[in-house]
């Protein structure tokens, strides 16, 4: 059983002292564990999971057996390993592997489908791959974790149709998207997750971001950064200290602020506030227009 953290969601569980492990758990919501790892020689013996394994292998190829049959990780194929059903790995040539895995709870993947991805674990499916990988990437900053949230979403959408479940009906888009905007409106700097989001409006996490992107050509997420570097904009120009606009605007560190700030205005908060005429940084009404 893995060690937990209570109150610490995005805490280390356990980093070796050896450099071709880390796991963590990261804050998105049903995932329970993330693991990156190179091994050169060791090999898992037959073991099981309590969580869905998505697993990801960058270089190398892992052999493993799973059911009595025996199957290959390697390249773009994203390989899916149900809960309790135990399976072992090992480098399935010299030079080892190296590996990333999403550990996801039960309920986040059908339980019918569990006969489906023993029977095919293995999806050769690039767009999906990307999708995932990017996951990995974003879940390094916790200032991205709302955006990692949306595109496991959407990838979790995608691999539930790959293993063979229903697409799901799709109800008309625009009115989700409208009711998500001004719901974001509401907690442009507290944030709100999408499970949060999803269960307030009622609609399917999916559907809602689909829905967003096909009506504003944006990202839920993407949206409230632009909410957000518009208020910070505002509060910049009151003379607020920049750290104190980073948390006033709902950032999670000046880092955080700057790297977007400039990606939408392509200046720096500092010059922007040095850009602003003499005797206006203090004008709390003054508001700067696009």
């Amino acid at each position: 059983m893995r060690p937990s953290f209570p109150g610490s969601a995005a805490r280390v569980l356990y980093d070796f002292d050896v450099p071709q492990l880390r796991a963590w758990r990261p804050p998105l919501h049903g995932v329970a564990e993330v693991l990156h790892a190179r091994f050169d020689e060791h090999a898992y013996p037959m073991h099981a999971h309590d969580t869905w394994a998505v697993l990801l292998v960058d270089s190398g190829a892992v052999r493993y057996d799973l059911d009595r049959h025996s199957r290959g990780a390697f390249g773009d194929l994203v390989t899916v390993l149900p809960p309790r059903v135990p399976h072992n790995g090992t480098s399935a040539r010299p030079g080892g592997f190296r590996k990333r895995v999403l550990y996801l709870e039960a309920d986040q993947l059908p339980a019918g489908l569990i006969g489906a991805s023993v029977d095919a674990p293995a999806i050769a499916d690039r767009a999906l791959h990307a999708a995932i990988s990017r996951v990995h990437r974003l879940i390094r900053d916790p200032g991205d974790a709302p955006l990692a949230e949306s595109l496991l979403v959407l990838a979790l959408d995608r691999l539930r149709v790959r293993l063979g479940a229903p697409e799901p009906p799709r109800p008309p888009g625009r009115a989700a998207a409208h009711a998500l905007r001004d719901l974001l409106e509401d907690n442009v700097v507290a944030g709100l997750p999408l499970p949060v989001a999803a269960a307030t409006l009622h609609f399917d996490a999916a559907h809602l971001v689909r829905s967003f992107r096909g009506e504003f050509g944006m990202s839920p997420h993407q949206y409230l950064i632009s909410r957000r570097v518009d208020l910070a904009r505002h509060l910049i120009l009151t003379g607020r200290p920049l750290r104190q606009v980073a948390a006033d605007a709902g950032f999670h560190d000046q880092p955080h602020l700057n790297r977007h700030f400039k990606r939408i205005l392509g200046v720096t908060p500092g010059h922007f506030a040095d850009l602003a005429p003499p005797g206006t940084r203090h004008d709390t009404d003054r508001r700067p227009r696009l």
